[in-house]
């Protein structure tokens, strides 16, 4: 059998380590926990695209019952006045969550050709269609087939 000898000195140094170690494990627990309040989805104010212009909405495939997971997925850019009556049809009735851009307003249509049940996003983030009641008993979540995006 081994004895380990450990002065009074070193002790108090591992226990100050340790105790530097659980403040700094709580201050990333703390950050982490921050940064799950922000969204990915992107900033209404600076909106822009991938060279840089500006967009009037981004729409987005995927959403999340938690609010840092929606805004996710394939994504489709809306322009400023961009009027899409009938959307592509891999676009069609796949939108669970989009973003506005500040100043602007985003039209949607439950049917192509600017039919069905109508709604008009303003600038923000939507992060649950799912929330966003569509007719007596619907709701927004994959039911966009056209809109019409101003700014």
């Amino acid at each position: 059998m081994v004895s380990i000898y450990i002065s009074e000195a070193e002790r108090c140094l591992f226990t100050h380590q340790a105790e530097n170690m659980k403040g700094l494990i709580a201050l990333l627990l703390v950050a982490l926990c921050l940064e799950g309040l922000n969204a990915a989805c992107p900033d209404q104010a600076t909106l822009k695209d991938d060279y840089g212009s500006k967009l009037c909405a981004q729409l987005f495939e995927h959403s999340s019952y938690y609010y840092d997971e929606s805004c996710t997925g394939s994504f489709l850019y809306v322009y400023p006045d961009e009027d899409t009556p009938i959307m592509p049809w891999v676009w069609e009735n796949r939108i669970s969550s989009l973003v506005v851009g500040r100043g602007c307003s985003l039209t949607v249509w439950s049917k192509s050709k600017k039919k069905g049940d109508k709604k008009k996003f303003s600038a923000g983030p939507a992060y649950h269609l799912k929330e966003f009641k569509r007719g007596l008993f619907g709701n927004w979540n994959d039911a966009i087939s056209g809109y019409y995006c101003t700014c």
